[in-house]
C-alpha cells in the first residue's frame, strides 16, 4: 500500500478532523470539523457558518492546518496548506450532507464551504508500520 493510499484510508476512518487557524496575534484556534472525503489530490471540502470565527480568520490568513487522528489504527495525518471560502450554489449543492439540515436553516445564507488545498503533509500509521524517525520522531512526508 502506498503512503497516499494509507493516508486516504486514515482520513476515511477518522471520525472527525481538526481545522487549525491562526488569529491576528498568532494564537492557534482548533475546532472539530466534519469534512468530506479527500479528493485524489487531497483537496478537502468542509461546511461552516459564514459568521464563524474560522471564516474571518481564513479571510485574513489562508494558511491553515488540518489534522486527522484514527485511534483504532494508531495513526494520524497532518496537512498544511491554503484554505479559501467558497460560496457558490453549485459547490454548496455538491458538498452538502443531509444531516446538516438542522445546523443550516437556510443553506443559501447560513452555509459556506471551506476548500482546503494541502501543500505539505506528514503521516504516521502504526497499522501499516509507517513510523517516525527513531531519534527525532519526525513523521514521514507524504508526497503531494
Amino acid at each position: 500500500m502506498s503512503l497516499k493510499e494509507i493516508a486516504k484510508e486514515l482520513m476515511a476512518h477518522s471520525e472527525n478532523a481538526a481545522l487549525i487557524t491562526l488569529d491576528s496575534t498568532g494564537v492557534a484556534h482548533v475546532r472539530a470539523m466534519d469534512p468530506f472525503l479527500p479528493e485524489d489530490n487531497f483537496t478537502v471540502w468542509m461546511g461552516t457558518n459564514p459568521k464563524s470565527l474560522k471564516v474571518s480568520q481564513i479571510q485574513k490568513n489562508k494558511l491553515v492546518s488540518l489534522y486527522y487522528f484514527d485511534k483504532k489504527s494508531a495513526g494520524y495525518i497532518t496537512l498544511q496548506g491554503v484554505a479559501t471560502i467558497v460560496n457558490t450554489k453549485d459547490k454548496k449543492e455538491q458538498y452538502w450532507k443531509k444531516e446538516w439540515k438542522n445546523f443550516y436553516q437556510n443553506s443559501t445564507t447560513d452555509y459556506v464551504l471551506i476548500k482546503f488545498v494541502p501543500n505539505k503533509a506528514k503521516i504516521i500509521s502504526e497499522k501499516h508500520q509507517v513510523l517516525g524517525d527513531s531519534i527525532t520522531w519526525e513523521a514521514p512526508k507524504l508526497p503531494l
